[in-house]
């Protein structure tokens, strides 16, 4: 039993582990797939057993090494979990990419906007990812090349939210807010991890059609995982602490 454990690690630390939470279905499925075509490994992070399962063996169909990883951003049992899982697989981490997210009603005014609604958003967006991403820092520090990427959003740049002409789909009490919230989350990961090797950004896939918002958005999920793929596979030298669309650096 031993042996093949060893076996199968030798096999895994060949590739590139990756981890995507929110992978099941969207953006982050492609972004799974995306960096499966590459031939990771990759983790398909999700809480729903059967939608992750079903992401899995399409993606595998498809020829990629992929694996599921239970995972509830919100849960720390289930964080702690899915540590222990990619720590048993493959012995370390090399690319996070904190994907999962939940979005409120849209348009949402601040001055009547249910606190529950706040919370949850903070839970899953802000918190959710500062939890996964510290839990797994330990095996991220074992790459050679690790990479964190989260996914914010155009609405999340107060210099956008300020700009007279710049239409962002209406006022967003707390979905948008909670970007602003990571955007700054992230850019004070950068100042601690600098030096250490490890490139954290933040993508903005656009305004692509998920059931996030209702698939009233205009680019495709695969449009919209392009830019955490090419942020997932920066070199050495790249960029970190900075918000990216696919045109480049978007202002905080």
């Amino acid at each position: 039993m031993l042996g093949r454990s060893a076996g199968m690690l030798a096999v895994v630390n060949e590739k590139t582990i990756a981890l995507v939470t929110g992978a099941n279905k969207g953006i982050g499925y492609e972004i799974a797939a995306g960096l499966g075509a590459r031939g990771w490994s990759v983790g398909v992070g999700a809480r729903d057993a059967q939608r992750r399962e079903e992401a899995v063996a399409k993606l595998r169909a498809a020829g990629a090494d992929a694996f599921g990883v239970p995972l509830d951003v919100t849960d720390d049992e289930s964080v702690i979990a899915a540590v222990q899982l990619i720590e048993e697989r493959a012995g370390r981490l090399d690319v996070l990419v904190n994907n999962a997210g939940v979005a409120g009603g849209w348009p949402e005014e601040p001055t009547t906007i249910d606190l529950d609604t706040v919370r949850r958003l903070v839970e899953t967006n802000v918190i959710g990812v500062i939890r996964v991403t510290n839990a797994m820092l330990p095996l991220l520090r074992r790459s050679a090349h690790p990479r964190i990427v989260n996914q914010s959003s155009h609405v999340g740049s107060l210099t956008l939210q300020t700009t007279p002409g710049v239409d962002l789909g209406g006022i967003s009490g707390a979905y948008a807010p909670t970007k602003t919230y990571l955007n700054a989350v992230t850019i004070q990961y950068a100042k601690e991890l600098s030096g250490t090797g490890i490139l954290i950004n933040n993508a903005c896939p656009g305004y692509v059609a998920t059931d996030l918002n209702g698939f009233s958005g205009t680019g495709t999920p695969e449009q919209g995982a392009a830019i955490a793929i090419r942020l997932a596979t920066l070199p050495d030298d790249g960029p970190t602490g900075q918000l990216f669309d696919d045109d480049g650096v978007v202002p905080w």
